[in-house]
């Protein structure tokens, strides 16, 4: 059984800011704001929600179907999924686009500032489409960061299908009102979100972490270095933060954490296993830079699970 994941195919250009952008940016001069950064280190590497998503739950030995919009300089990219056995039959090429380009700097506090041009991303209400008979067998979806239009299209196209689908607004989530992101959580089973966005989420709906809860299987809130909690049932599940042997780089690990709940979701896996396989994906994402340059086998994965929490994964 496959997992759909709708969201974005992009470049990433990443750039590293040896300093801290606290000590850059007057809080009294916001409103007149002009700042560079000196980044002595670049990296373009392949990224995008729906790239990323896929990428980790593929590692896992999940069915990860990116569902995407593309541009006329997504060769490359198309090479690189080919490698990794990633599908690319909902992949869509405008060939008047670019693809989605992310430029992201990073501080050494792991803060970042990104700027990103949307390009092919743009068309994904036209031309992605989720139909049950076009797809087969779908066990899950996702609508992740993509094109405004697209992410409510996909989210009424998975809820009329009766396909179970997890709500990731992640960067999107400023392009919607509060009645909008009702709108998702009521159709969606699942909704994941960082602390930070967790606070917009409440005071654009009006609703509470145990109102969202109550509306969904599941609310799903990553804490960074804190772990996450799980509001399932009306049961908050505490998972911790897995050790990583090193932290190259937090660009990605939403994404890895959400590989790891989806391949947990899939599995029909309890939320303590579901909670701690996701942690676990986090922290081996950020020992590598860039999204997408981690690699571990299923079986590897087992035996770093049992070294990290105690008790075999099945």
């Amino acid at each position: 059984m496959s997992v759909l994941i709708c969201g974005s195919m992009a470049y990433d250009t990443i750039m590293v800011f040896s300093g801290q952008f606290k000590n850059e940016i007057l809080p009294d001069k916001v409103h007149i704001l002009n700042v560079a950064f000196l980044v002595p280190e670049l990296r373009r590497e392949f990224g995008g929600t729906a790239g990323n998503i896929a990428y980790n739950l593929s590692l896992l030995g999940g069915n990860a179907v990116p569902m995407a919009t593309v541009g006329n300089d997504f060769a490359a990219y198309a090479e690189w999924l080919d490698k990794r056995g990633i599908v690319k039959t909902h992949l869509k090429t405008m060939p008047e686009a670019y693809t989605a380009q992310a430029y992201i700097t990073t501080d050494m506090d792991d803060n970042q500032i990104t700027a990103f041009h949307p390009g092919a991303m743009n068309f994904a209400h036209t031309q992605n489409i989720v139909a049950r008979t076009e797809l087969g067998p779908v066990r899950l979806g996702t609508v992740s960061p993509d094109g405004r239009e697209g992410m409510l299209l996909h989210a009424t196209q998975f809820s009329d299908a009766g396909i179970p689908f997890l709500f990731d607004p992640g960067q999107g989530l400023p392009m919607f009102g509060g009645d909008e992101l009702k709108n998702f959580i009521t159709k969606a089973s699942y909704v994941a979100v960082n602390d930070y966005e967790s606070e917009i989420l409440m005071e654009r709906t009006g609703w509470s972490l145990k109102q969202i809860a109550e509306r969904v299987d599941a609310l799903v809130v990553t804490r960074g270095s804190k772990g996450s909690h799980i509001f399932a049932k009306n049961k908050v599940y505490e998972i911790p933060c897995a050790n990583a042997n090193s932290l190259a780089d937090p660009t990605g690990c939403g994404d890895a954490y959400r590989g790891g709940l989806l391949y947990g979701l899939v599995k029909g896996m309890d939320w303590e296993t579901t909670g701690r396989i996701a942690s676990l994906m986090g922290a081996i994402k950020i020992e590598r830079p860039g999204p997408q340059n981690h690699s571990i086998t299923p079986e590897q994965f087992r035996v770093r699970f049992k070294k990290e929490f105690r008790y075999d994964l099945l």
